[in-house]
């Protein structure tokens, strides 16, 4: 799946008997952040599995180097467009931008960099950005507007007023490509331990659907050396309604991908259903009864369909990496 198609926005339409299956199917499974200060990392986060790499403009990065990151991370980005697609073997891996809070000083000049780059060089133009701390759709469409409208958005939510906003963030503009959590930032702004999150994160996993994002994927697993942990919390995650997840190191994604890629059962129940949908009676409303007897509706067969689409991806990422995904998750941490 390229990247273009991920990011391709498609709201649901009111009529229920039109097909949604055009929306994305999920966003990046395991998205690396990396300062931009260590542009020597860059070449061997493209190599690391994930299928997203972000160069970090903010937390990652302390005041006295914000413009050397700016100017770095631009860098990076002209480097790799005037590489071309055969120097460049990690082309579907997806560069994105996290620019700073828009309650900061830098975040404008982030926005006028990128700008200033698509302006020169479309090409060099990261896949999408990442915008930390919004808390209502007017910053969405400010910023989304300062870019030109073209460059997808992933809003992170990481405040209170943020959560109450969600759908309405979802929603603000068709740059929007995703929405995620800021946890810790969340956390502190409740004052709430983990399980004190779990309505911030069924608001979100909902206000996604509703404005026709895929699932949100989950925020970063600050335990870098706890492999089993980081596994245990992304299956949870999975069943809530998160699909994906921030990483900080490279070292967190074998145990993120064995979370999140399809099991051999549900493989195969996808298959089945939509093997059976080729066969069946077609209700009026697109209700589809199988030879069983069984009642089959879109929502499920789009499932069956993203879980095909996700394990086709997930093998790829495990095999660009050397990746085991049998391998039990506590061995990640070595």
């Amino acid at each position: 799946m390229s990247t273009d198609q991920r990011h391709r926005r498609v709201t649901p339409s009111a009529d229920a008997a039109s097909p949604r299956h055009a929306a994305p199917l999920f966003g990046p499974v395991a998205a690396l952040y990396l300062p931009a200060t260590r542009p020597d990392r860059f070449v061997k986060a493209l190599t690391s599995g994930a299928d997203a790499v972000i160069l970090d403009l903010e937390d990652a990065v302390p005041a006295a180097k914000k413009d050397a990151a700016r100017a770095e991370a631009v860098r990076l980005l002209v480097e790799r467009a005037a590489s071309g697609a055969e120097a460049d073997r990690h082309r579907e891996i997806a560069v994105q931008i996290r620019i700073n809070s828009l309650t900061s000083p830098w975040w404008e000049r982030d926005a006028a960099a990128l700008t200033g780059l698509a302006a020169r060089d479309p090409a060099a133009r990261p896949q999408a950005v990442r915008v930390p701390k919004v808390e209502s759709a007017e910053q969405v469409r400010h910023v989304a507007e300062l870019l030109g409208g073209e460059v997808p958005l992933y809003c992170l939510i990481e405040s209170a007023r943020g959560v109450e906003a969600a759908y309405e963030i979802a929603s603000a503009h068709p740059a929007v490509a995703g929405v995620a959590l800021g946890e810790a930032d969340l956390a502190g702004d409740l004052g709430v331990a983990e399980p004190g999150l779990a309505f911030a994160r069924s608001r979100l996993v909902v206000a996604a659907r509703a404005a026709g994002l895929p699932a949100p994927a989950m925020s970063a697993y600050a335990r870098l050396d706890d492999a089993a942990g980081l596994y245990e919390s992304c299956v949870a995650g999975r069943q809530v309604g998160f699909l994906g997840r921030s990483v900080l190191h490279p070292k967190q994604i074998p145990a993120v991908l064995r979370a999140f890629i399809p099991q051999p059962g549900e493989i195969a129940a996808a298959e089945a259903t939509l093997g059976a949908l080729g066969r069946a009676d077609i209700l009026e409303g697109g209700t589809a009864v199988l030879d069983d007897g069984s009642f089959v509706d879109r929502a499920m067969a789009e499932a069956a369909h993203r879980t095909l689409a996700l394990h086709r991806l997930t093998t790829q990422m495990a095999a660009r990496a050397g990746i085991d995904v049998t391998a039990e998750a506590a061995g990640d941490s070595a």
